[in-house]
């Protein structure tokens, strides 16, 4: 999907919300350590299923990296799978499977006065961390290197 499909996704959402704002950036991000739980469950659940063999053993790695995802998204209290809009003034979350569709729930909203955002590198993710100066409470998301997520457009919206 296309960066501009994406940004017309989240102002449709903030439209009907009655918020009349112009998104400059949008991407598709997870909780933090998503990446990471989906590789420690699989080879927890490998090393579990190798033990009973070849079948087992793929069977385990692949609950294993599922149930791992799920367990780190589940402690982050946040959905699994978000689109991320930037506007001017504000940054937006939604809970979002999809990104071809207009998300449904709004799960943060922040303004973009007083917040700070440090990116940190990783193999295959790009942890974003939007901190509040003054609470110093975070957000923290990463975001998939893979271009057609778009995260690294709202990570360089927020860091230019």
């Amino acid at each position: 999907m296309s960066e501009e499909s994406m940004v017309e996704a989240v102002e449709g959402a903030l439209a009907a919300r009655g918020i009349d704002e112009q998104v400059v950036a949008a991407g598709q991000f997870n909780p933090r350590g998503h990446t990471g739980g989906l590789f420690v469950g699989g080879i927890a659940g490998g090393d579990a299923g190798s033990r009973l063999g070849e079948v087992a053993d793929a069977v385990g790695t692949a609950a294993g990296s599922l149930a791992g995802m799920r367990a780190a998204d589940a402690a982050s209290g946040l959905p699994d799978t978000m689109l991320v809009g930037v506007t001017d003034a504000t940054v937006y979350g939604f809970a979002g499977r999809s990104r071809h569709a207009v998300p449904s729930d709004l799960v943060f909203q922040v303004p973009r006065a007083g917040l700070t955002a440090k990116v940190h590198q990783r193999v295959n993710v790009r942890v974003l961390e939007l901190i509040d100066e003054a609470s110093g409470s975070t957000i923290e998301l990463e975001g998939n290197r893979l271009p057609v997520t778009h995260s690294n457009d709202v990570i360089e919206a927020l860091t230019a």
